[in-house]
């Protein structure tokens, strides 16, 4: 399947977490394990005009990740146990990124169900703490990007207008009435709102 390239990531941050959808997310682990997962929820988040963003201060060393090239991985640990994807989106040196919410397990399942401890199809990776444990990514993929043998995108047809439902974003306290979750029209793999 074709690999999405640098171009597609070049877009604005809102634009891209609709896009991402139905997109396959692939992991390739040593000894060749294929881990693939296709996007069914997103949620945007901008720079210093959005409360929620780790960007909204200003560049830290915490966030620096996100003022990288679109395309950029960035990850994060919160909650006190869940690491968080998103994928940055934003020109380099602008704050932004799209955090990946949920995805529909494709391939690599077994493993898949290993690393969550469980055999339900519908729990893997319906939310985002569940689909990092699902896929073994921690801190050490931060900074990383979609363009080499480890982490990549592979393409799929546009969803159509219908299937892509908006709404505002979840689990956080501030700029709460932005609308810039997305996900994909009766995916029983979407997390149904849940924080993690």
């Amino acid at each position: 399947m074709e690999r999405l390239e640098k171009q597609f990531y070049q877009q604005p941050t809102l634009e891209l977490a609709e896009k991402l959808l139905g997109k396959i997310f692939v992991r390739i682990l040593p000894g060749n394990i294929h881990l693939k997962g296709r996007i069914v929820e997103t949620e945007a988040y901008l720079g210093q005009q959005d409360q929620a963003s780790h960007a909204w201060r200003g560049r830290t060393q915490r966030n620096q990740i996100m003022f990288q090239a679109p395309g950029t991985l960035y990850v994060y640990f919160t909650y006190g146990c869940h690491y968080l994807l998103n994928i940055v989106s934003e020109p380099e040196n602008s704050a932004g990124a799209v955090l990946i919410r949920a995805m529909e397990p494709v391939e690599g399942i077994p493993f898949m169900q290993e690393q969550r401890g469980t055999a339900i199809l519908t729990n893997l990776m319906s939310g985002p703490g569940k689909l990092t444990r699902a896929l073994a990514i921690d801190c050490s993929s931060n900074g990383k990007d979609l363009f080499g043998d480890e982490f990549f995108l592979e393409n799929a047809p546009q969803l159509p207008a219908a299937m892509i439902l908006t709404s505002a974003r979840v689990g956080i306290s501030k700029s709460r009435e932005l609308p810039w979750r997305k996900f994909m029209l009766n995916n029983p793999h979407v997390s149904k709102g849940k924080a993690t």
